[in-house]
């Protein structure tokens, strides 16, 4: 998987955006219309922070015993639902890239359609960031056929949210927020909204997973459902049987009609009173990037601790080099609380503000150490990175080797588009159906060690590779060139030749 507190897109390798390659063709926003509908956002869990609720608790309705009445729920939350329209008038010079969605490519006017919802009388709502992002304009419909401006009062990309504030003198229904802690695996729930323009849409379905994890989004945990949404949906709320909101839609599975994606309410009711008061909610971050301990790259490497996040690169010039984490440490917890995946260990990060000092106990060559590191604040935009393009020699030698692959000695041409004294050797050839392609290595990638074993020359990279055994696990260190990221994958050698 490729996330991270920077972890998985940001300079050195500022967003490359390989999370791409995951589930890029597995998501699309739930909301807006196609030319902007396949930014699927990506999801961090919040921060614990100390909120000011912006109106006070509402009492749920009655569920009426063991019957299940939606059509009740929807009666009573359609006049609290709202269609959000946001358009932009496009610029000469797209904006950048930021952490969580890609660079505009065309300079065009654009306008996307989004569902919301009113959480106080006069006027606030609730709505997915990307809906409104870079919107000039914005007009929230409601469910009386009024047409308002509205404002953006603030949005968080890391978990795709946005409070947009509309003038309302005569008072506005707003929904219940309920809690979704409390839900649970096969738990009816339904979902409102304006899909492909019909507005007030209700879909029923059940809950089919919690703190689901979806790799493109980065660190989020998403309440999966099979409550059919569609284009327009995002931003709407998934209710639960007693008509309170226990989240907020926002992407859907291109590969299947019945897999979508909501954001858990509680994480947007910690960070309401931030977006209202402070226009943004500034999140910790560690400029590295991290990936998943597999058994495979635990065997590869020799590594003791079964569970953990093992960093991949460290931003140089940043407070994580300063204190002195390496590419190879295994991260095993964050103030003493276990770290059991990558994404938890964003999920934490992204979860503190921006100064604190966290203490990151890593496992190094057999040793345990403990490495306070002071987070930095999670950035909003990255610089557009040029693709780097280059022309590779055929190998001489078309035997692709234990790994699927040939390789060759860096030219001068190639040297030039490489960070200074970067050695190693560039990928001619991946065996489409071997191993390495497997692995997610490509041509062109610029191999560094295989199982920590420098590779500065063919010869190097032969004989790493004629260490290897069939069935062994190696550990690659390569480099990206077009997203100029250093990533380290695991090729397991065919069992049979």
């Amino acid at each position: 998987m490729r996330l991270g507190l920077f972890f998985r897109r940001l300079p050195v390798a500022l967003w490359g955006l390989t999370a791409i390659v995951s589930f890029l063709l597995g998501l699309v926003a739930a909301g807006s219309r196609p030319t902007d509908a396949r930014r699927a956002p990506a999801d961090i869990a919040p921060a614990t922070r100390s909120t000011l609720p912006l109106v006070a608790p509402i009492p749920a309705p009655a569920s009426g015993g063991t019957t299940i009445d939606f059509a009740g729920v929807a009666a009573r939350l359609r006049p609290s639902i709202v269609n959000v329209y946001a358009t932009s008038r496009g610029s000469a010079d797209p904006p950048a890239a930021t952490w969580r969605y890609p660079r505009d490519t065309t300079s065009e006017p654009s306008f996307k359609d989004g569902s919301g919802f009113l959480i106080q009388p006069d006027g606030y709502v609730l709505t997915n960031a990307h809906v409104v992002q870079n919107a000039d304009r914005v007009m929230v419909t409601l469910s009386d056929d009024r047409v308002l401006r509205a404002d953006v009062v603030g949005a968080d990309p890391a978990i795709d949210v946005a409070l947009l504030r509309v003038d309302a003198t005569d008072g506005l229904p707003p929904v219940v927020l309920g809690r979704s802690s409390n839900l649970r695996v096969g738990e009816w729930v339904c979902a409102i909204g304006n899909p492909v323009g019909y507005t007030g849409s209700v879909t029923v379905g059940v809950v089919s997973s919690l703190d689901r994890e979806i790799p493109l989004f980065g660190a989020g945990e998403f309440i999966q459902t099979d409550a059919a949404m569609s284009l327009g949906s995002s931003g709407g709320p998934l209710v639960n049987t007693r008509g309170q909101v226990v989240g907020i839609t926002n992407s859907i599975s291109t590969q299947s009609a019945n897999i979508g994606f909501a954001i858990p309410i509680d994480q947007v009711t910690a960070i309401i009173a931030e977006l209202r008061d402070r226009g943004r909610v500034p999140r910790g971050f560690i400029y590295m990037r991290v990936a998943a301990l597999t058994p495979e790259l635990r065997r590869a490497l020799h590594v003791a601790p079964e569970r953990g996040a093992i960093v991949e690169e460290v931003t140089p010039d940043r407070s994580a080099e300063r204190a002195g984490l390496r590419t190879y440490d295994v991260i095993e917890s964050i103030d003493d609380r276990p770290v059991l995946s990558e994404n938890g260990l964003v999920h934490t990060v992204a979860s503190r503000p921006p100064g604190t000092v966290v203490r990151l106990g890593v496992w190094r060559d057999g040793s345990r150490l403990v490495i306070p590191v002071k987070l930095e604040e999670l950035p909003s935009s990255a610089a557009p990175r040029p693709a780097v393009a280059a022309s590779v020699r055929p190998a001489a030698n078309p035997s692709a080797g234990p790994l699927g692959v040939t390789a060759r000695d860096l030219t001068a041409a190639i040297a030039k588009m490489l960070p200074d004294a970067m050695s190693g050797v560039v990928l001619s050839e991946v065996d489409p159906a071997g191993p390495a392609q497997v692995a997610g290595l490509r041509k062109g990638y610029i191999v560094l060690e295989v199982n920590r074993r420098r590779t500065a020359s063919e010869s190097d990279f032969a004989a790493a590779q004629a260490a290897l055994r069939l069935g062994d696990a190696a550990a690659v260190l390569f480099y990206d060139p077009a997203l100029r990221e250093y990533r380290i994958t695991t090729v397991v050698v065919d069992i049979r030749p």
